[in-house]
């Protein structure tokens, strides 16, 4: 960035009037108490590194933490993280024990299993939500580009979660087609930096060239650099005076500006000592940037102290406690500038002077950017490296070191499995493009039929993630029927694959041969099931059967298997991979507890590895088993959590469960929106699994409205496909929409297909459901012993939505059967289950049915406890329940501080002054009456 001569040692900086008040707002704000967060933009040497600076000294009062990133420490898991949060470590042992160990883990502070990325993005939280407690602070992150993903998702996800800490937050990200670092950063509020304007520019080039300048020397410049104010300060400086003053033109005006500017940078070191160039090196080598280990390696190579000296002056390095370089174009010109011997003596001193009971993965890095050619005992170094960065969650790091093991690797056979185990990472971490090209060095050794049809599935499997095409349950297919002879056990897991894919691409995804039928008939011809079988054989087995002879036939059989699955996984057995189809069965099977249990592990797990690529999915899914549980604030609080994480890896959030939750609550222009929206949007994307979803949603809300011909139209085209999970809760919908539209010929044969799933399935939740339907279509006593039965299976789940509504269908049944005071009775208690849990509709509904019965009801209104947002809700009950400020915290990603100021909010809005007074205030909301 420019800057124009004022008072010596206090230069101005020219042209950046509105960012400079923008960014001082900033500033002052986290003064005075409040959280921000901006994201400066703009190309390399637009200036954003010297606003940064102006941040850091605007704020000398108050605690900076500054960091930046830097493009070799891009595979270092967590870096990023590291050294913002290095001068905070001393606050350590004030953490919680899972958050501690987490973070310590992460950092390589101590050996551990791998840990939870959210406890480590919590711990950092913490920590600074701590130090900022005492004193504001400012945290200036440059480079953002340049850091790990596991940091830019990371910190991210703490900027997204202040609300009430005196922190602002200011990240700088150099402007490329290249987004895969930077769209955690979406959403946030941005500043974008463009050039200087004529005026300004031509300002700051007079300060750049002090002697006479030719006017069309000038001009050539002011129009290469297009107002950047990096590129008017260097591309004169690495010409003579002669070829400024008299004219001659500038070489290389067609190559790119910044390639320019690194060359000046390159002109500029070609000046300094030798000893100073080789020391620049060292430091440029090093992603880490630690003055101590700088000065061990130049140690090595006969360098002291006084070699930094030069370049110190020369402005273009600062030597502290850290390496600082003036501009991430000095640090890759002083790199890529050097010849590769000397990059090899530098990357070998620093191998040397690291301790590699310390720091194994650093020294081993170091070691294969010094390796001349193939080592394998360099290459078996990087493959345990490997193992230890996955450990602390580091998964692109260890795709990265498996990566340089293959390379390094001189026996082909070992190549081949080093380049298939490093493709396998990178899909894992998200690059499928790197996992294809490293696949191309495993096809190229020959290989045994078993791992040559391996290399094919997971070319198959990246071309799926690559392209989400409509082609994968067929491919899958194919590599199952190729792998049947050669590797009988994953034959059938790859036909389980094949399976699912099918089943979650949904109807709008099968072909003429794609649709789950047709993929379990092919499955039968897998080879049998070892004995005993696994939890994969039982699953596979069952789901053949369910779309070969139909879900009767089937039940036994995915019951068994579900709950074989879930012992598995109590004993750590079970493959995380088919959480998702387990989880469907149950929901199919009417078996909540199973279901209930698989969403809550899955999250567990997924959360544990750090896939935050996946982790949203899960918590959309156990949002919606909190919604069947009437558990609506807790579902709310889910999918803002999967929103917000889905915002920081810049993946598309799962919306599907929230009309479903909408139509819960009774909030009837929203569920439409949503249910028109996202129906919309998975026809386009031809994501036919979401459909029944929506379909779901829709009939729910208009059959709590009364809408009954709505809901009859909505959950009929749901139910033309027999999808797996949703079928039977759609058919509960059509029947009491058909009974009460006068469909009742549509009604009976809805009924008979749900009691026949409900007596294969077995469950109290099925049996009872299946009662209350059997009950809309009987008679007299009949009815009046189903409708009792029913109560009877779904008494135990108090706030149940299906208790309720069979305590709702009841009343409404006894009163027209001229029993008021029995009506009363059972819709009061159907009304106050509605209203605890917030069935605004349902609950109107049932309060319309008790005037109709006689009793005085009025419309309800706005409780102080309804004014709380879904989040507030959530908070205001666990602390009613008794979970500290800390635990609430942990529970929702969110600082302590936070929790205590929407606490404040809270007390506000609910008219009390304490924690004592959240029992009473919430219960306004309604109790089920007993």
């Amino acid at each position: 960035m420019g800057v124009a001569t004022g008072k010596p040692g206090a230069p101005a900086l020219l042209g950046r009037g509105a960012e400079l008040a923008l960014l001082d707002r900033l500033v002052d704000g986290a003064r005075k108490g409040r959280s921000s967060v901006l994201v400066v933009r703009g190309e390399p040497g637009v200036g954003k590194t010297v606003l940064l600076n102006h941040v850091a000294a605007a704020a000398a009062d108050l605690r900076v933490a500054q960091i930046s990133g830097a493009e070799s420490e891009m595979e270092l898991a967590f870096a990023g993280v590291h050294q913002l949060c290095a001068p905070l470590l001393d606050r350590l042992d004030s953490l919680p024990a899972p958050q501690r160990d987490a973070i310590a883990t992460a950092f390589g502070l101590r050996e551990g299993k791998p840990p939870d990325r959210f406890l480590v993005g919590l711990a950092a939280l913490t920590l600074l939500a701590e130090a900022a407690a005492k004193h504001p602070l400012v945290c200036v992150v440059d480079d953002v580009q340049w850091l790990d993903s596991a940091s830019v998702q990371t910190l991210s996800l703490v900027a997204r979660r202040l609300d009430a800490d005196p922190i602002a937050m200011i990240f700088a990200v150099r402007e490329s087609e290249d987004k895969r670092e930077l769209e955690g950063l979406d959403g946030f509020p941005e500043l974008v930096l463009t050039g200087l304007d004529d005026r300004h520019s031509r300002q700051l080039l007079e300060t750049a060239v002090p002697g006479r300048m030719d006017d069309r020397v000038r001009e050539r410049i002011l129009a290469e650099a297009r107002g950047n104010p990096l590129a008017l300060l260097q591309l004169p400086r690495d010409r003579p005076p002669a070829a400024l003053a008299g004219g001659y033109s500038l070489v290389g005006g067609d190559r790119p500006l910044i390639g320019r500017v690194e060359r000046s940078f390159a002109a500029q070191l070609q000046t300094l000592p030798s000893d100073t160039r080789l020391l620049l090196l060292v430091a440029a080598a090093d992603p880490v940037g630690e003055a101590a280990l700088l000065w061990r390696a130049a140690a090595r190579l006969g360098l002291g102290v006084d070699a930094a000296e030069p370049a110190e002056t020369a402005e273009l390095v600062s030597i502290g406690t850290r390496v600082r370089f003036r501009h991430a174009l000095v640090r890759s010109a002083v790199y890529h500038s050097a010849t590769l011997r000397d990059r090899r003596r530098v990357h070998e001193a620093l191998a040397e002077a690291i301790d590699p009971r310390v720091d194994g993965e650093h020294r081993a890095w170091h070691r294969a950017q010094a390796a001349p050619g193939p080592s394998e005992e360099i290459a078996a170094e990087l493959e345990s490296s490997a193992g230890r960065a996955r450990a602390r969650g580091g998964v692109a790091a260890a795709a990265a070191f498996l990566a340089h093991a293959t390379h390094l690797t001189p026996d082909p056979a070992d190549r081949a499995r080093r380049a298939w185990a490093a493709a396998q990472a990178k899909l894992d971490a998200g690059a499928p493009g790197s996992a294809l090209s490293l696949l191309a060095v495993a096809e190229a050794v020959p290989a045994e039929p078993v791992q040559r049809a391996r290399i094919d599935l997971l070319r198959t499997q990246i071309a799926f993630t690559r392209h989400r095409g409509r082609d994968a349950p067929a491919l899958l297919l194919a590599a199952a029927r190729r792998l049947r002879e050669l590797d009988p056990p994953l034959a059938r897991e790859t036909y389980l694959e094949a399976l699912m894919s099918s089943i979650f691409a949904g109807r709008l995804a099968w072909a003429d041969a794609d649709s789950p039928e047709d993929i379990a008939r092919a499955a039968r011809s897998a080879p049998p099931a070892p004995d005993p079988p696994r939890t994969v054989d039982l699953l596979l087995d069952g789901l053949i059967k369910r779309f070969t002879d139909g879900y009767v036939q089937a039940a036994p059989r995915l019951l068994h298997a579900a709950r074989e699955f879930r012992r598995a996984d109590d004993h750590g057995e079970a493959s995380p991979r088919w959480y998702g189809i387990v989880g469907r069965i149950a929901l199919e099977l009417w078996d909540q507890d199973s279901w209930d249990a698989l969403a809550a592990q899955q999250v567990e797990l997924l959360r544990s590895e750090g896939a935050l690529t996946l982790l949203p999915v899960a918590l959309a899914y156990r949002a919606g088993v909190s919604v069947h549980a009437g558990r609506f604030d807790e579902a709310a609080a889910l999918l803002q959590e999967a929103t917000a994480i889905s915002n920081a890896t810049g993946a598309p959030p799962p919306l599907h469960v929230q009309p479903v939750l909408a139509a819960h609550r009774g909030q009837e222009e929203l569920t439409l929106r949503l249910v028109r929206e996202i129906r919309d949007n998975a026809i386009a994307r031809g994501e036919g699994r979401v459909i029944p979803v929506v379909q779901y949603a829709s009939a729910l809300l208009h059959n709590s409205f009364g809408r009954w011909q709505e809901a009859l139209e909505a959950s009929g085209l749901a139910l033309e496909h027999d999808d797996l999970g949703l079928y039977g809760y759609l058919l509960f919908e059509h029947i009491e929409a058909a009974v009460r539209g006068g469909e009742r010929r549509r009604a009976e044969a809805a009924l008979r297909e749900l009691v026949t799933r409900a007596e294969a399935s077995g469950t109290d939740l099925a049996r009872g459901v299946a009662a209350r339907s059997r009950a809309l279509l009987a008679s007299g006593p009949e009815a009046d012993t189903l409708y009792r039965r029913s109560l009877d299976h779904l008494g135990h789940r108090r706030t149940d939505p299906m208790l309720a509504r069979a305590h709702l269908v009841y009343g409404e049944w006894l009163r027209r059967e001229n029993r008021p005071a029995d009506a009363v009775a059972q819709l009061k208690r159907a009304h106050g289950i509605f209203t605890l849990i917030g069935s605004a509709g349902f609950a109107e509904r049932t309060r319309r049915e008790l005037v109709a019965a006689g009793e005085p009801m009025r419309a309800p209104a706005t409780a102080a406890s309804d004014t709380l947002t879904g989040q507030e809700a959530y908070i205001a009950r666990l602390a009613a329940d008794g979970h500290t400020n800390q635990e609430i915290a942990a529970q929702l990603f969110l600082s302590p501080r936070t929790v205590e100021w929407h606490l404040g909010k809270i007390f506000v809005k609910l008219g009390i002054s304490s924690r004592r007074g959240l029992r009473t205030a919430l219960s306004t909301r309604g109790a089920p009456d007993q």
